[in-house]
């Protein structure tokens, strides 16, 4: 059976990346990994997860480079899944974390809209239960 390994993310810096993924949004560093060419193969999880990631990777030409912080066209692209969203979102807003709507709870569960230190837009979201 396939399943979906890494979801690439153009980011500026690999530490500064690093830092916001790992410092603030509590993921974890999976690998990383200096390559001949100068890049580093960096991946980052949230803590737990076990199959999808993000390999945050550095442009390599200026139009990837225009495309960081706007790879989805100024909307929501990434959706971060958690069990306990009132945890996760103070947490969240303890460290730094910019969300540009108060949480909101919908038909599908809570959600809050926040951007990453690009300005990337994702979704915390807690799924309501079908239980």
């Amino acid at each position: 059976m396939a399943h979906l390994g890494l979801v690439a993310l153009l980011v500026r810096e690999y530490d500064e990346a690093i830092d916001f993924y790992v410092g603030d949004l509590g993921f974890e560093l999976v690998e990383d990994t200096a390559r001949p060419d100068g890049s580093r193969w960096v991946v980052v999880r949230p803590a737990g997860a076990r199959e999808t990631a993000l390999l945050l990777a550095r442009p390599s030409s200026a139009e990837q480079q225009a495309r960081i912080g706007d790879q989805t066209g100024g909307g929501v692209g990434l959706f971060l899944y958690t069990e306990d969203f009132a945890r996760d979102h103070a947490r969240m807003v303890a460290a730094g974390v910019r969300f540009l709507e108060e949480p909101r709870h919908e038909a599908y569960g809570s959600v809050a809209v926040f951007v990453d230190l690009y300005g990337n837009r994702w979704d915390l979201l807690q799924p309501r239960s079908t239980e």
